[in-house]
């Protein structure tokens, strides 16, 4: 793809999100309190005082209108020729692929917007815990077995490639949120992660030697409603994006790694099925650790708590944005490796994925090592 295709894909996909979201988390923040939601501060919060829920909708409106204004665009290109010539042919060779692609992609944001809806019911009053999940399995299970969005595992076992995906999708859903515990923390990393999908499919051609330009525009217009909500979440935080906002970011990113095809992993490069693992090891990481300490002091792995990944590096003495910024360099650090996975044998995916365990398994050392000014002084 030509740079300058390049430069305006990102801009189309990017930039009508970005100022939808931020518009929107804006009108949020002023409604917030009509619309009763507000977090208030308690015993398993990091904020002292009232703040705005909700960023979520801005998330969410921020996808749907791009996604709206790009439906209506496609449709106008197919049907004028005139008005498709000022376009790149490296994207209007696309567009009978667009098309075919807008009800599948229309039936994802509807189940999206069943999440968002959850979220919200969850925010203003709360919700049981099996009430959400039997929710969040309902709608995977849509996907998965109604839409046709499955993993890519090479398990000769059709039941258990789908009971993998329909999981797969909850325990994103779930890892997002349970990282949007700091403000910045759980959009900043989805928009890493998104950012790394996306330069990933755009750089690595599939089977038909084209970049899988629909799954990198879903991950692109993402990227942007996050950058829009980041400009109200970033510390100190004026609006927390919710159950809304990490349930949709979640179910949105896990779609996409389903939708992928990640350069051809059925011609020869099978090794590269690992790629979402990689991207998205910090997210999945910190679920399990916390689900891990909850379970082995007794709790519900439900039973929030102050346990998460950032809580632990801020009792290791830094900062809140400290920590927010360690995990982002922790995403990245593990993200990177995903990119040369199209360009690597066997041996060289191996070498990837133990690279990433060890950035996991140095991160464990670290967090249990105790404060310096809580030890004894040698002294």
């Amino acid at each position: 793809m030509e740079i300058s295709t390049l430069v305006l894909l990102l801009v189309v996909a990017i930039v009508p999100s970005m100022i939808v979201s931020w518009l929107a988390v804006g009108w949020v923040r002023r409604a917030a309190e009509r619309l009763g939601l507000m977090d208030k501060p308690g015993h398993r919060k990091v904020h002292t005082v009232p703040i705005p829920l909700g960023g979520g909708l801005g998330i969410w409106a921020g996808v749907v209108a791009t996604f709206a204004a790009g439906t209506l665009a496609v449709f106008l290109l197919t049907q004028s020729e005139t008005l498709a010539s000022y376009l790149p042919q490296s994207i209007t060779q696309h567009l009978s692929g667009m098309t075919s692609k807008i009800m599948e992609i229309w039936v994802i944001i509807g189940c999206g917007t069943v999440l968002v809806f959850l979220g919200l019911a969850d925010d203003r009053k709360g919700i049981p815990w099996w009430f959400r999940l039997m929710v969040e399995f309902g709608v995977a299970s849509f996907c998965v077995y109604f839409q046709g969005l499955q993993l890519t595992a090479f398990i000769d076992l059709p039941w258990l490639t789908g009971a993998l995906s329909v999981i797969w999708i909850v325990a994103l859903i779930n890892s997002f949120n349970m990282l949007d515990n700091m403000d910045g923390l759980s959009s900043g990393v989805a928009a890493i992660t998104t950012s790394m999908l996306a330069i990933m499919l755009l750089t690595s051609p599939n089977q038909a030697n084209q970049p899988q330009l629909f799954v990198a525009v879903m991950m692109l217009i993402l990227v942007g409603a996050l950058l829009g909500f980041l400009f109200h979440n970033w510390p100190p935080a004026k609006i927390f994006m919710g159950d809304a906002g990490s349930y949709f970011i979640g179910f949105w990113i896990a779609v996409g790694t389903l939708l992928a095809t990640y350069s051809g992993y059925q011609g020869g490069q099978p090794h590269t099925v690992i790629a979402p693992l990689v991207i998205l090891a910090i997210p999945l990481y910190d679920m399990m650790s916390v689900i891990v300490i909850r379970l082995s002091e007794g709790r519900s792995p439900f039973e929030g708590d102050k346990r998460h990944f950032s809580h632990r590096l801020v009792d290791l003495g830094m900062t809140k944005k400290q920590a927010v910024l360690t995990i982002y360099l922790a995403t990245a650090a593990c993200s990177v490796g995903a990119l040369l996975l199209p360009r690597v044998d066997l041996v060289g995916a191996g070498i990837i994925l133990v690279s990433t365990l060890l950035i996991l398994g140095l991160i464990r050392v670290l967090e249990s090592v105790g404060r310096v000014d809580d030890k004894p002084s040698d002294k």
